[in-house]
Formats: structure tokens, C-alpha cells, sequence
């Protein structure tokens, strides 16, 4: 009986968090399964107040590191202050078909540790628009449906940004916003007059710039606006599973978390037709263990998540648990990020900005809005910003070294605007991983093979955001203007998405409207696994809603004995 629980979470991260919250705070007692290290809030954060000098290699790392870490050291937000979070290359291999790189953070919190915090709500454009436009299934839900669970998540974790009004991206319960500096207050207004339709608005983040009681209740303060969110935030300025959810679970009496557990598989009772537990290797003993659940949430991360399920083979599902048709690993998707513009503008020379602002602006999609106006599906959120540089040149002929040079370099440079996109990709059969045949991590689980890439839409949509940025940055009044595709291969944007898609039909998709399995009504799947596109704006808010959703919809089922 120690090893049984009512539910069991396999994950700790953002969607892992938030089902331990849900089914912790209505009754259930939980068990999150994580394969990682534990990370506790403010003692494992050992990089958090370090100054630069404090740094052996400056925040870099080194030559050796870097030739065996080709992988994560190109990973937004990845150096030596934050190294502690990410997988190194060895540490979980796997195999790629098509180029695609993996970026992973294994520890108590996941990757929401080491999270961008943008929370745009999805619109009902994004719901719709595959099976209205023929790239894709239809949604089982639409934005009515996940609406009020948007709301739920949003005040519990804290999102500030501004109520703008554009259907495109929906307005949601937030803290005061941080305010535009004076290069994005010209922007807007230049966009406004030019671009009708185009909106430029104030982040949506999950920062607490005002934090209500509830999240002080969490033992959170306010954002101190140090921009060192990915080293751990001592403050808890932002939101992750450490400072918030699991804290909040922990505290109902109803939580166990077990670190070091590599999930293998998922345990399909034939004589009941559900799951009735999970099977664990312990990563310091290689012991097998088996915890048993009336409930299984799949929270692994999306790549990881399809790799349990397809490990998971019974008699009633030789192909991976609820993989009757072949659908499980296929329409994998992820971000577009290949394209980025930048510009200089004159001015504003008297102006300087305050602080380490942690959050970007962002310009709201404008693309294929409930009808088609481009040669390509889909649309981009484009994020953007301006900054000022400090004037690093050194006086003429002079070396940049000494006292002339560290005066020059207190001065400020010239302001610059910077752009990038966002792309939503399109579901793909062909798009997709699978368990390699003959190769095996160090706990005997079968790689991940992945194989997925870009299309010609992807290709449309990229040269689409390099001439409308460059128009954009011209109108705006901008000079010296670059832009380029940088051709980084698919998996560096960290929005994988799809493996086990939600659907309405069990011919065509793994789960169904709450995110359960089809075919094993008692196994859970609400991270990025389960989406049936991947739209245009970020998607870690609609994992949790989704969860949060799920959760509550699992402990009705559960209290009514159907579960």
C-alpha cells in the first residue's frame, strides 16, 4: 500500500506542477514522479545573487564545454550562471533523423525554472483556423471552452500586461503592465498610423510587477527587475513549480514527490481496460519499481510524454498505449524563430531606460485572421523592443584599455529597434519521433528518434516576417536596417508540440476533449504532447489551463467512481 496512490504525476514542471495543485487541493493524495534532481526554492538556486566578476569565465563557459555541449550552449538563456538548470548532450542522448535539438531541463520544476514567462492567450482564430483552412483536425474545444481556466491560472500565478482590446489576443486577469520606454511608445504610434490593424502591446509575462495577496500567500514578492529569472529567482518575481504550484501542494498535506525517477512506462491493466500505475527505474540504484494510481497525468514534456506512451506496449496495445491507428508521435510541431530584424533610429538621445525590464513587447498577430490573406497557413507573433547600447568605441587610436576607455564606455550609444517571429508550424503526419529499434539509454528505454522539419510554408511564412519587418522598421523611421534567416534547425525554440493530439475522433487523435486517452479513460496527457496544432503565440499558459481543466474534470470522474 506505500506505493499506491490516488494519482500519480509523471513531471514536475510547468503542466506537472499545476496537476499537482488541482488533484492535491481537491483530495487526492498525489505522487509526482520526476527524473531528476529535487530543487527546493532559494536553497538551490546556487547562482541567484552572484555578480559577474564572480563568475570564473565571465557567464561564459569553456572551450571544452562547448565542444561537448554543441547542443544545449545554443539554447536562449543558456551560460554559465544557468548551466546547473539544462541536460547536458550526454546526459539523455537520442536520435536525430532530421536535425532537431532537444533542449532539456531534468530537476524538480523542470523547465519552468528556465521558462521565456510569455503568456499570451491563444484566440479562437488558432482554435478554428486548422480544420477551417484543411492543415489540420479539428480542436475538440474551442476558446470558450478553456476561457475561464485561462482566468483560473492566470490569477493564481500572476501575468501582468495590459487589457488592449484585440480579439487576435485575447485580454485576460492581469497585474499592471511594465511600462513601454520611449522608443516602444514611438513604435506604437508610428504602427498605428501606418499599419491599421497592427497592434504593438506591453508583454504579457508571467512577472509579479504588483503581486496580490494570493501570491504573497505563495511566499512570492515582487519583481525586482533583475532580468536573472533563468539562475532561479530568490524573490519568486516570477512564476515557476517550485516557488508556486508544488509549494501550494505541498502544503495540503496530499503531496509526494519522488526525484530520481525515470518513468519507463505506463502499467495497462487488461482485465480492468485502464492503467493501474506506472513502472519507475530509480536513477542512483536502477531498481524497477511499480507505483500503483487510479489516476495517471503524462506530464513529461511532449517529446517525453509520446516516449512513455510508446514504451507503455500491452497485449490490447502492442504499438504503445492508445496507439490504435499509428497516430501516436506523428504531428509533432514546434516555433518558427529562423528570422529576426533590427534597426537604428535617430533620437531620443536624452532618454535612457531604468532597470532590467523582464519582459518584451510584443506586435499581435496579423495574419490569416479568420480568413486567408498570404500565400501560406497560419500565422507569427512577432516580439520586439527597442534598447540602447552603450557607446563601446574606444577614442581614437587610443587601446580599449585605461581610464579613457572606461569613461567612454559609461556613455550611452545609439537606440535600436529589434524584432523576431514567432511562427506557428503546420501538423504534419510526416512530422514525427519514434522509438529507435536497436539503441537504448542508460536505463535500458529506447531512444527518442526524431524526425521532424520545415516545409514550404515555413519557408512563405519566414520571407513573409523579413519583408513586413523591414517595412514595419522603415515606416517607424529606422536606418541601418539588417535582417536575416538564420536556418537554426527546429527543436532551439522549446514549444515542441504534438505526439498525442487532442481530438474528436479516436481514428484521428490519442486523447479526447479532457485530454484523456481515448482508449484508457484513466491516463492523462496536458502538456505540450496533447495539442492538435501549435498556433502562434506561446503555448506554456494554455498547457496549464489545459491541466488545471483536466485535473478537475479527472477528480469529478474519480469521486464519482467512473475513474
Amino acid at each position: 500500500m506505500e506505493n499506491t496512490f490516488d494519482a500519480i504525476v509523471v513531471g514536475s514542471g510547468i503542466s506537472g506542477g499545476w496537476a499537482a495543485k488541482e488533484l492535491c487541493e481537491q483530495g487526492l493524495k498525489t505522487l509526482v514522479l520526476e527524473r531528476g534532481r529535487d530543487v527546493k526554492h532559494l536553497k538551490d538556486y546556487p547562482t541567484a545573487m552572484k555578480q559577474p566578476w564572480e563568475f570564473e569565465h565571465r557567464g561564459s563557459m569553456t572551450k571544452a564545454f562547448y565542444d561537448e555541449n554543441p547542443l544545449i550552449t545554443k539554447a536562449a538563456g543558456f551560460g554559465e550562471d544557468t548551466a546547473h538548470f539544462f541536460v547536458k548532450d550526454a546526459d539523455h542522448p537520442y536520435v536525430q533523423q532530421r536535425p532537431f535539438e532537444w533542449i532539456r531541463g531534468y530537476q524538480v520544476g523542470g523547465k519552468s525554472l528556465i521558462w521565456g514567462r510569455a503568456c499570451q492567450r491563444w484566440s479562437d482564430y488558432e482554435f478554428k483556423a486548422p480544420s477551417k483552412f484543411g492543415y489540420g483536425i479539428e480542436w475538440p474545444i474551442d476558446y470558450n471552452d478553456i476561457a475561464p481556466w485561462y482566468s483560473h491560472v492566470e490569477k493564481f500565478i500572476g501575468v501582468c500586461g495590459n487589457k488592449d482590446g484585440i480579439e487576435a489576443m485575447p485580454d485576460g486577469e492581469f497585474l499592471p503592465p511594465f511600462e513601454m520606454n520611449c522608443v516602444e511608445q514611438h513604435m506604437k504610434a508610428k504602427l498605428e498610423e501606418h499599419f491599421p490593424g497592427r497592434h504593438l502591446v506591453q508583454g504579457r509575462w508571467a512577472q509579479l510587477s504588483e503581486p496580490n495577496p494570493i501570491h504573497l500567500e505563495q511566499g512570492r514578492g515582487k519583481c525586482q527587475c533583475r532580468n536573472l529569472c533563468m539562475r532561479g529567482c530568490p524573490y519568486g518575481g516570477y512564476f515557476s513549480s517550485v516557488t508556486s504550484t508544488l509549494p501550494w501542494a505541498e502544503k495540503t498535506g496530499n503531496l509526494t514527490v519522488r526525484p530520481f525517477s525515470v518513468v519507463h512506462s505506463v502499467i495497462y491493466d487488461e482485465a480492468t481496460g485502464k492503467a493501474s500505475g506506472v513502472k519507475i527505474i530509480d536513477t542512483n540504484t536502477h531498481e524497477e519499481i511499480i507505483y500503483n494510481a487510479r489516476i495517471i497525468f503524462l506530464n513529461a514534456s511532449a517529446l517525453n510524454s509520446t516516449l512513455v506512451l510508446m514504451n507503455s506496449k500491452s497485449d490490447r496495445f502492442p504499438n504503445g498505449l492508445g496507439n490504435d491507428h499509428d497516430i501516436l508521435g506523428r504531428y509533432v510541431g514546434f516555433h518558427i524563430y529562423r528570422a529576426w530584424a533590427n534597426g537604428k533610429i535617430a533620437g531620443f538621445e536624452d532618454k535612457y531606460v531604468y532597470g532590467k525590464n523582464p519582459t518584451e513587447c510584443i506586435i499581435a498577430n496579423y495574419r490569416n485572421l479568420g480568413e486567408r490573406d498570404t500565400d501560406f497557413n497560419g500565422g507569427y507573433t512577432i516580439f520586439t523592443g527597442g534598447y540602447r547600447n552603450r557607446a563601446i568605441e574606444a577614442p581614437e587610436g587610443q587601446p580599449q584599455i585605461g581610464a579613457d576607455f572606461k569613461e567612454q564606455i559609461t556613455k550611452a550609444g545609439d537606440w535600436h529597434i529589434y524584432m523576431y517571429m514567432q511562427g506557428e508550424t503546420m501538423p504534419k503526419a510526416t512530422n514525427r519521433v519514434m522509438l529507435s529499434p536497436d539503441k537504448t539509454d542508460q536505463w535500458g528505454i529506447p531512444l527518442l528518434v526524431t524526425d521532424v522539419g520545415y516545409d514550404e510554408n515555413d519557408e512563405k511564412m519566414v520571407k513573409d516576417f523579413l519583408k513586413e519587418s523591414k517595412s514595419m522598421l522603415e515606416k517607424i523611421g529606422c536606418t541601418e536596417i539588417e535582417g536575416a534567416d538564420n536556418h537554426q534547425a527546429p527543436g532551439l525554440d522549446i514549444h515542441e508540440m504534438g505526439g498525442a493530439r487532442m481530438g474528436n475522433d479516436p481514428k484521428t487523435s490519442i486523447l479526447n476533449a479532457f485530454n484523456q486517452v481515448h482508449t484508457c479513460k484513466n491516463v492523462f496527457v496536458t502538456d505540450g504532447a496533447c495539442m492538435t496544432s501549435m498556433g502562434n503565440q506561446s503555448p506554456s499558459i494554455l498547457y496549464m489551463a489545459l491541466t488545471a481543466r483536466a485535473a478537475t474534470y479527472a477528480v469529478d470522474q474519480f469521486k464519482k467512481g467512473i475513474l
